[in-house]
């Protein structure tokens, strides 16, 4: 099945890592959920070399300068955020990122460093900061010294206290610097900074540490996150920034036993445990960059600073990685929220890599519009409105991404009654309504009517009313609605959360306040308005509880205690409500923000009465985020986790894993768009991609294992269109460092099962059957008309993709080769639009389907038009196919006397001369008629237009085909020049059949030579 990434790649994602093969110029990056990705040409162009491994989340990225063919990589993002992704261990490659082995630590969760000692490449020291949800003994320092079979722990602090920060002397691979940070995050608040906070050095590779202190020049009392670099000129300085009761950049000049500070921090840095990272030029001890929301740069060794990547060099904000080139120091590459930048002039200048497809989107919605778009909002990347497949060259480009509002994006919906209109989200519950044409936007983020506060989710709830195409619904402690587009809006709800206030800090981030609603708690997450039962409305909240009113709301019912097993105050992030009962429901619940990684997700068919958990943990792995039911086949499922797609043919009592062509990437939302029956899937990190056509998975529900056993059968036939293509925008020739999606092939395909096991049969017996791999196609009209017939070889079992033109039989036209005895039929005119059964047979078995044939509905053509042309290009082909029939008897006389030229080599010389002069005088007069049948034979250089009859016949279909309601005179005129140029060539050659061949064969035979038929 056609499984495609359609981007976009012009807004990407969070980038946590990169590191650099400098002897081959390969670029290695990590990012926070889509894995690692290679670049063998300084940044042109990029492929994932991570896909397969059960993880996609990366804190930290190594290369081995001695053998740069050996990589580690640690996983789970080290920027420990509401929305970021935990990790399963530490992963090595030696083939350059072809395979790849974990090589243990895989509680560890995120692991923000790793080092490897550049003396023996078999020490390799893992920062690991562990869990951000909960205590875990898991953080620290490890070290292995037998290239990652066993690891041991050589700096541990509590369970609360991870790595911040490690950085390796880089003159001495035994001198580590770590800070070990105090962190710990709940849903509703988080601590950066404790008594347990520290920076730690070590001389002899971890077998002692010393822990600094205020004696050595740093800050007393509390500290939290730190940043730390040596400098490689001099490994003497040392810079830290330190997190404290006031945030400062410290200097060292004895390589770290003493400290004191250079600058206090006024805007060079901030939010200390999300960035909190600093670089020094490896050539110049005075030059600093400090990566935070925006990248600074001083070269006066900390004492000032400036700001060389921000909006005003439209650089995204949010930095995380940062790699500067030991030999040219000005070129320097740049990761951040937004993707890589790289600059060769020392951050004067940028340049953005547009082909890293590792978006973070949190929604998904469809439209039915052709193409139908997508819409989702990316993590600090805005909301967008795209296309699930393009009718133009080029596949799907940035260009066809479109933002609709600016901020982290979440839920887009597009208004059910005109997709030019659709409404958007960004933090702090705002709101809008997007006009896609003008570009307006009007805010309209509910207010209450008393002035109560709102507590909208980091990504509140919104849903659009099934039952009213103008209606929406939002989600903050209360519902909200509104019935006009946003305008006006009422609630229909009480507070539907806990309302604990435990839940309701007013204070969050520890030593440096971070309130950006990135934790704002007890609100609704979900709601899902039922679309059989205009008064059923399901909510689900972010303390646990799952809501439902069967009145439009005068009433609720609180169904968490019905559900067994249920964690109490967890999140529930979807409900998925069946489309033909409105009782029957799926609820996702997940709890890893609470440190339980454990996949939930539970099932009613009484309102929530009773409720069975369908999510075996045996079975599914990764923490539950998203369901979506078929409406054709309901027990279809796919489910959506934290370590990528499982599909469940029976209503979830047992799921499979979706591993072939799509990564274990996280999958935050999916829609099935009714018109392709295409399943389309937001990921968070590999942006959006597309399952064209889910009809294969519907038949296999419906007849079982069975299906998959036989021999062979048609798995699908989705419907077609007759569509034209525009040609490329913005660029054509975009090389290798522009981004196209896969695009989708919308004209007739039929997905077909190969599973022919030769061993059952006798190869004497059937040995016919064995040998033949063609398969034998059919197609045929609604009157039961044959259309087409024509042969396709499978050369592989499995699935097998066969395609059709959606032309008819055609006919033959001249040509100088000779038809192979096995060649197709030509294929002809266009068919109608209309419905037609596809009959294939192959090995023995066959089976059919039936399928739409669709006219573009962006087309103005009609059928009658249609059928028109077909008309006059059947006219035109039947005139071509009397031609072939008379050059088939030109072909043959040509080869006669091919033929004669070698039998005459036994002849006497005299005689051979006189038959050679008849047979160069033949070839002459066929050459003569070839030149006007097919023009010249190519020569050097360039030639005039060709006026032979084969050209004139493409003109005349050129035309046909161009055609539209109206047949207008360019067409007459054409085939009246083709038939004009038929007619003169069919004379010729009847003449030169009837009198100049007929005579050569007359002279020929008195030699006594007859090879003729």
């Amino acid at each position: 099945m056609s499984v495609r990434n359609i981007g976009p790649a012009g807004m990407s994602g969070r980038v946590t890592a990169i590191d650099v093969d400098r002897i081959n110029n390969i670029i290695y990056i990590g990012s926070a959920s889509g894995g690692v990705w290679k670049s063998e040409n300084k940044g042109i162009s990029w492929k994932p070399i991570f896909d397969d491994q059960i993880t996609q989340s990366i804190g930290s990225l190594k290369v081995n300068p001695k053998n740069p063919l050996e990589i580690w990589v640690g996983t789970g993002e080290g920027n420990p955020r509401n929305s970021h992704n935990a990790g399963l261990g530490i992963f090595k490659t030696i083939d350059g990122g072809k395979t790849w082995k974990r090589m243990g630590l895989e509680n560890t969760r995120l692991i923000h460093r790793v080092l490897i000692d550049f003396d023996n490449p078999n020490i390799v020291y893992a920062g690991v900061m562990g869990s951000a949800w909960g205590p875990s003994t898991e953080k620290g320092v490890y070290k292995t010294i037998d290239g990652g079979k066993s690891w041991n722990k050589i700096l541990y602090i509590n369970d609360s206290t991870g790595v911040g920060e490690m950085i390796m002397d880089p003159q001495n691979p035994k001198k580590l610097i770590v800070n070990m940070w105090q962190f710990w995050r709940k849903p509703w608040q988080m601590k950066s900074g404790g008594k347990h906070s520290g920076i730690h050095i070590t001389y002899d590779g971890g077998e002692t540490w010393k822990k600094l202190s205020s004696k050595d020049g740093i800050p007393d009392g509390d500290l939290g996150k730190c940043g730390l670099a040596i400098a490689a000129s001099n490994p003497s300085v040392v810079y830290a920034l330190i997190e404290a009761k006031e945030n400062a950049l410290f200097k060292s000049i004895n390589g770290g036993e003493s400290w004191h500070k250079v600058a206090e921090d006024k805007g060079f840095n901030g939010r200390p445990f999300y960035f909190y990272e600093i670089y020094v030029d490896p050539k110049d001890e005075n030059t600093i960059y400090s990566l935070h929301t925006y990248v600074h740069k001083s070269i006066d060794g900390g004492k000032t600073f400036k700001s060389i990547a921000d909006y005003g060099n439209a650089v995204h904000p949010d930095h995380h990685a940062f790699w500067i080139d030991p030999s040219n120091t000005n070129y320097v590459i740049d990761g951040n929220d937004g993707g890589l930048n790289f600059s060769y002039d020392g951050g004067e200048t940028w340049q953005f890599a547009q082909n890293l497809p590792i978006g973070q989107f949190y929604h998904l919605n469809v439209d039915n519009d052709f193409p139908y778009k997508v819409y989702g909002g990316m993590q600090d990347n805005g909301s967008w409105v795209g296309f699930g497949f393009t009718l133009s060259f080029g596949g799907i480009r940035n260009s066809d991404w479109q933002e609709v509002y600016f901020g982290d994006g979440f839920d887009v919906a597009a208004l059910p009654a005109d997709s030019r209109y659709g409404f958007a989200m960004s933090q702090g519950g705002d709101l809008a309504k997007y006009d896609l044409v003008t570009g307006k936007v009007d805010y309209i983020k509910p207010v209450h009517p008393e002035g109560l506060f709102l507590r909208f989710n980091w990504n509140a709830a919104l849903a659009m009313d099934p039952h009213n195409p103008r209606a929406l619904y939002y989600g903050s402690q209360f519902v909200h609605y509104s019935t006009n587009e946003g305008v006006d809006w009422k609630i229909i709800s009480p507070d539907l959360t806990t309302n604990d206030t435990v839940r309701q800090p007013k204070e969050s981030g520890g030593l440096t306040s971070d309130i950006t609603g990135a934790e704002f708690n007890t609100t609704i997450l979900c709601i899902a308005p039922s679309p059989v039962n205009k008064n059923v409305i399901w909510v689900g909240t972010d303390d646990g509880n799952i809501q439902i009113t069967q009145d439009g709301g005068l009433n609720w019912v609180n169904l968490l205690n019905n559900i067994p097993g249920a964690p109490n105050g967890s999140w529930i992030p979807q409900i998925e409500v069946s489309a033909k009962h409105a009782g029957t429901a799926f609820v996702v619940l997940n709890n890893y923000r609470r440190n339980d990684y454990k996949p939930y997700l539970f099932y009613t068919e009484d309102f929530g009465k009773s409720w069975k958990n369908l999510a075996d943990p045996t079975q599914v792995k990764g923490f539950v985020n998203c369901i979506v039911q078929d409406k054709l086949e309901p027990n279809l499922l796919f489910l959506g986790a934290d370590d990528g797609l499982y599909v469940s043919f029976d209503r979830g009592m047992n799921w499979n894993h979706w591993v072939n062509n799509f990564p274990h990437v996280q999958i935050q939302d999916m829609k099935i768009q009714p018109e392709f029956n295409d399943l389309v899937i937001a990921t968070f990190g590999r942006a959006f991609w597309v399952i064209d056509d889910i009809a294969p998975l519907r038949k296999i529900v419906k007849q079982g294992k069975s299906l998959l056993d036989k021999e062979f059968a048609i798995l699908g036939s989705p419907d077609a269109y007759q569509v034209n293509y525009k040609s490329f925008a913005g660029t054509r020739f975009y090389a290798q460092n522009d981004f196209h999606g896969d695009n989708k092939n919308v004209g007739a395909g039929f997905l077909v099962r190969c599973n022919f096991d030769e061993k059952k049969y006798d190869k004497k017996r059937d040995s016919i059957k064995l040998s033949d791999n063609k398969a034998k196609i059919k197609i045929v009209d609604s009157n039961n008309n044959i259309v087409r017939e024509y042969k396709e070889e499978i050369k592989d079992t499995g699935v097998v993709k066969i395609g059709w033109g959606m032309r008819m039989n055609g006919t033959r036209i001249p040509r100088k080769d000779e038809p192979k005895p096995d060649e197709n039929i030509p294929s002809g005119a266009i068919v109608d639009p209309g419905q037609y059964k596809v009959i294939i047979q192959w090995r023995g078995n066959i089976d059919s389907s039936v399928f739409q044939i669709k006219q573009d509905p962006r087309s103005q053509i009609k059928l009658q038009a249609i059928q028109n042309i077909r008309t006059i290009a059947n006219d035109v082909s039947l005139e071509a196919e009397k031609l072939a029939m008379i050059y088939d008897k030109i072909r043959d006389a040509n080869k006669a006397v091919e033929i004669i030229e070698k039998l005459i080599t036994v002849l006497p010389d005299s005689t051979q001369k006189t038959i050679k002069s008849i047979c160069d005088t033949q070839k002459k007069k066929i050459k003569e008629i070839n030149v006007e049948m097919f023009g010249p034979d190519s020569g050097k250089g360039y030639e005039a237009d060709p006026d032979d009859v084969m050209t004139n016949y493409n003109r005349a279909n050129n035309y046909i085909n161009a055609s539209g309601n109206e047949i207008g005179t360019n067409v007459k005129n054409q085939i009246n020049i083709f038939k004009k140029k038929s007619s003169e060539i069919n004379i010729k050659m009847n003449k030169y059949l009837n009198e100049d061949f007929t005579q050569f064969k007359k002279s020929i035979e008195g030699y006594k030579l007859s090879p003729f038929k």
